[in-house]
């Protein structure tokens, strides 16, 4: 009886541990956030920009008021650079920064400027002046996906090189 006890006892903490590994491994941390932002901001020599939970707050505060899923920016408060994204479906947070690292093929550095589409999501990113990022996720009535990431200082100001 006592080895059945034992045995079972194992073969609860293992399932609890496989459960709990399994949620933690299918949450967004800031690693993942950050990853895509560093890789772009190494390419052009820029600093890594830093994980700040503030910042993330205030992420966090307006993506819970975005379970439509519209592509409305908060404004940033006044204080903070912003980036969004949305999907129907879910989205992991390293495809939202990969949305918007992608569009560095539409930035051309020598003009300072946008070509054939859209470039400001990247240039927030590589935005050498911001040095504090947070961000959130969050799952949206229709089943899709809401990322928003903000940025101390903010970015992207007229005139300015990004690095």
């Amino acid at each position: 009886m006592e080895l059945c006890i034992k045995v079972w006892f194992c073969r609860l903490s293992v399932l609890v541990f496989v459960i709990i590994g399994y949620v933690a491994n299918s949450q967004d941390s800031p690693t993942d956030y950050l990853n895509g932002h560093n890789a772009a901001r190494s390419e052009v020599g820029v600093e890594n920009i830093v994980w700040n939970d503030t910042v993330a707050a205030f992420a966090q505060n307006y993506a819970n008021q975005r379970t439509d899923c519209q592509l409305i920016h908060s404004g940033g408060g006044g204080i903070y650079g912003e980036n969004i994204a949305m999907s129907t479906g879910d989205m992991s947070v390293a495809e939202a920064v990969k949305l918007w690292v992608d569009e560095k093929l539409f930035y051309d550095y020598a003009l300072n400027y946008c070509i054939g589409g859209d470039c400001l999501h990247y240039t927030q990113v590589v935005w050498r002046n911001s040095v504090y990022v947070g961000c959130a996720k969050v799952r949206c009535d229709n089943g899709g996906t809401f990322v928003t990431c903000n940025y101390s200082p903010p970015g992207n100001y007229i005139g300015e090189r990004p690095y």
